[in-house]
């Protein structure tokens, strides 16, 4: 017996070709037709990334956007924050004022501010350090490190000690009212696996917040770093920290 490949069936249709009905039309087009399954777009491959965040502080004019976009994107309670400004008026260095009235989610008000102060917006959010305190402490494993270097809570395993918040040195950890668990920035996780940006960067309008990729050699970050002074958050803490401050005046704690 013949075997039944593609060309027997190919073969077999050309015999009735001259037919013309629509079961041979169809027929025909069923044997030509592949029947190989359509190939899956790429997937996410963690290992092939490792994200941090470049926060140009001469950029950033308190309008609160970022703060406003990562609130709805990621349904932050209300009165919790999982990125927020502080507003620095520096007349004494050791001594400077800091507001954030709800977060920064308004923007700021004016104020009252002497000539020779200098005066600037600091946006503020997990660091996604590499040696993070927060994960040591967990007593659950609930707080982890992915493999992309992003920290992240999962919820099914938190209960809710408060460790984390009390080891975060950057205040960035709370507990949400309703799920007793613990929260914070994910550096919208849900989002950077498909190709997006973070809410919070596509929403500032000057660019001060830029997402980056370090395993990534075609990204912008490399060039920056290299041409840039660049500072993170208590760098004596020795965290890792991956939010790098482009800026950053020394008052800031």
């Amino acid at each position: 017996m013949a075997t039944m490949n593609r060309r027997y069936w190919l073969v077999e249709a050309s015999r009735y070709l001259l037919l013309g009905t629509p079961a041979t039309i169809a027929f025909l087009e069923a044997a030509t037709t592949t029947s190989e399954p359509p190939k899956e777009p790429d997937k996410y491959k963690m290992a092939e990334h490792w994200w941090a965040m470049i926060i140009d502080i001469e950029k950033c004019i308190g309008c609160g956007n970022c703060v406003r976009a990562c609130s709805a994107e990621n349904h932050v309670p209300e009165g919790y924050f999982r990125t927020w400004i502080e507003r620095y008026v520096v007349e004494d260095f050791d001594n400077p004022q800091v507001d954030s009235p709800e977060g920064g989610i308004h923007g700021f008000p004016v104020k009252d501010i002497k000539a020779t102060a200098k005066t600037f917006f600091v946006p503020k959010m997990c660091n996604h350090c590499a040696d993070s305190p927060c994960t040591q402490v967990c007593p659950v494993g609930a707080t982890f490190i992915s493999p992309d270097g992003v920290v992240l809570v999962d919820k099914t395993y938190c209960v809710g000690c408060r460790y984390c918040v009390q080891a975060c040195p950057y205040g960035c950890r709370f507990i949400n009212p309703t799920t007793m668990t613990a929260e914070k920035c994910t550096l919208c996780y849900h989002r950077i696996t498909k190709g997006l940006t973070t809410a919070c960067c596509e929403a500032c309008p000057t660019g001060a917040r830029q997402l980056a990729d370090m395993k990534n050699p075609n990204d912008p970050i490399h060039e920056f770093l290299r041409t840039n002074p660049v500072q993170v958050l208590k760098p004596h803490l020795a965290t890792g920290a991956k939010l790098f401050y482009r800026g950053l005046d020394g008052s800031v704690r």
